[in-house]
């Protein structure tokens, strides 16, 4: 099974197979990488609320893939798929666009409306009373 359909069921359990394979304890990938072994235990829980979000999620991911001897940017993207949310997305060019139905009509805010058409009857009272005054 390729990387990409594994890490599709379960990224976490994919990499620890992975890096079991290789024969790499999370101790050498912490201590070649800085990262604390509680985050990278955490990425293969597939917990991703104990990491730090962003760009870092994806740098810890990138960093461990690189000790395992995996392709780092596929495993990036791979995590990507497999938690799309914006604490992992966010900031990346990897991100998928937002779509946006084009048939709907953009919600409108009523109080912003209501605001507006307020103000402007306001400035037409004023701007006629001004030019009624007038001789």
């Amino acid at each position: 099974m390729a990387m990409a359909e594994r890490a599709r069921s379960d990224f976490g359990t994919t990499m620890r197979h992975l890096r079991e394979e290789r024969g790499v304890s999370l101790r050498q990938i912490a201590d070649a990488t800085k990262i604390s072994v509680s985050a990278l235990e955490a990425l293969e829980c597939n917990d991703i609320s104990r990491l730090p979000g962003g760009i870092f999620s994806r740098a810890f991911v990138r960093a461990y893939a690189s000790e395992v001897g995996i392709d780092p940017e596929t495993t990036v993207r791979d995590f990507m798929v497999q938690f799309p949310d914006d604490s992992v997305t966010a900031g990346s060019p990897h991100a998928p666009k937002p779509t946006y139905d084009l048939d709907e009509p953009e919600r409108r805010n009523p109080a912003a409306i209501a605001a507006i058409v307020a103000i402007s009857v306001l400035i037409g009272v004023i701007l006629f009373f001004a030019f009624a005054a007038r001789p």
